[in-house]
């Protein structure tokens, strides 16, 4: 099994003095689940951060992050090559990430503009291929018949479920996905948590979410790495984190973490299962009636 992502020695100090993250050494074999979790402020989402290169670490030092072995950023300083990098990344954001205004499919095929000519990104003209390819994610993941409509129609847990499409349609490598679910309905992270599951154990893609609830982490990811103050405190199995864990790796802290319940769990498992997912083949099915161009 290869590495997927290395971090090395990474360190982030903002303005003020403040240390979000603390000497982070970190390795995340290709096909992993894993969940990060962490309070507020413990450094979950600067770390996802600058995974994906949106942020670059401390200059002093010999900080490290590489993407299935291609360096994202050294020694504080972004890698030049770093466009090439990131079309193996796929990022969720906690807020979706959607241009309100734009139909929901060119939002999705905004995935795939790092293989498009710089013309057509700007004029956002796409081949009768490329539309095909992001109906087809979209309806993998269960909003086909929204493909056309403006994103600002669309719920918070539709609009999170594009996000992901989006990242179907570019063919990410690695998925890291940013408290995904902190402000959808049970249902709604439930579908959301599902389909990146399935995308993580059918497409073999890599999945690193960032989540407060506990639970949550056990239920859907093997392995969950815990952060304190921009610390990695614990890197294990999800099955090991117990109450007396939690708590002797964050004192008081830990009763905050343990009152935020599955809310996901509560639903009734009689739901219907999830579509079956995998990466969206070009030409693979036809265009929806109701999206057609």
């Amino acid at each position: 099994m290869g590495t997927a992502i290395h971090i090395n020695a990474l360190n982030k100090t903002f303005r003020g003095g403040r240390k979000a993250l603390h000497d982070i050494h970190l390795t995340i074999h290709a096909g992993e689940m894993v969940a990060l979790i962490g309070a507020s402020g413990s450094g979950k989402s600067t770390l996802l951060r600058h995974m994906a290169g949106l942020m670059a670490g401390d200059g002093a030092g010999h900080g490290l992050i590489q993407i299935h072995g291609k360096t994202v950023q050294k020694n504080g300083k972004i890698a030049s090559d770093i466009r090439r990098t990131r079309a193996r990344i796929g990022f969720v954001f906690q807020q979706f990430n959607l241009v309100d205004r734009l139909p929901v499919i060119v939002n999705v095929l905004a995935g795939t503009l790092h293989r498009v000519p710089l013309w057509r990104s700007l004029l956002r003209w796409f081949t009768p291929a490329e539309r095909i390819r992001g109906v087809e994610a979209l309806r993998r993941v269960g909003i086909a018949e929204c493909c056309d409509q403006r994103a600002s129609t669309l719920s918070g847990g539709q609009q999170q479920r594009a996000a992901i499409a989006r990242a179907m349609v570019q063919g990410a490598q690695v998925i890291l996905a940013d408290e995904p679910i902190a402000s959808l309905d049970p249902e709604s992270s439930r579908k959301v948590m599902d389909i990146l599951a399935q995308v993580n154990r059918e497409d073999k893609c890599t999945v690193v979410v960032s989540l407060h609830q506990v639970n949550v982490a056990m239920k859907y990811c093997p392995r969950t790495v815990a952060l304190h103050q921009g610390r990695v405190v614990y890197d294990g199995p999800s099955a090991a984190l117990t109450p007396t864990l939690l708590r002797e790796l964050y004192g008081a802290e830990a009763d905050d973490i343990l009152s935020l319940g599955d809310h996901i769990s509560s639903l009734q498992d009689s739901k219907p299962a999830a579509v079956h997912l995998v990466w969206p083949a070009p030409l693979a099915a036809h265009v929806p009636q109701a999206c057609a161009a």
